[in-house]
């Protein structure tokens, strides 16, 4: 089962008796939003225990079209990456 935004909210919603639903989608929206405008500046995200959203620089380079087999060359282009802490590997791995 996938995690969406709506299971986020609600499990926001239902963990914080005094907020309204409305509330939770507000707070979950603007974290995501600085989220992505700390991203966006080139800057890393860090969230203790869980993990580090980062950019990674990818350079230009050559692809191919599988329906065509055509060369092609990609352009370069940025992406996000993550890497998990310590404690979250260590929970996901049954050690905690």
């Amino acid at each position: 089962m996938t995690l969406t935004k709506a299971d986020i909210v609600d499990s926001i919603h239902n963990n914080n008796t005094h907020m309204k639903k409305s509330q939770a989608t507000s707070a979950f929206e603007a974290t995501m939003e600085i989220i992505k405008r700390t991203l966006e500046s080139g800057e890393d995200v860090l969230i203790s225990s869980f993990g580090k959203f980062y950019i990674n620089a990818k350079k230009q380079r050559k692809g191919r079209n599988p329906h065509t087999g055509d060369d092609l060359m990609l352009g370069a282009r940025r992406v996000v990456k993550f890497a998990c802490s310590g404690v979250l590997r260590d929970k996901i791995d049954g050690k905690r």
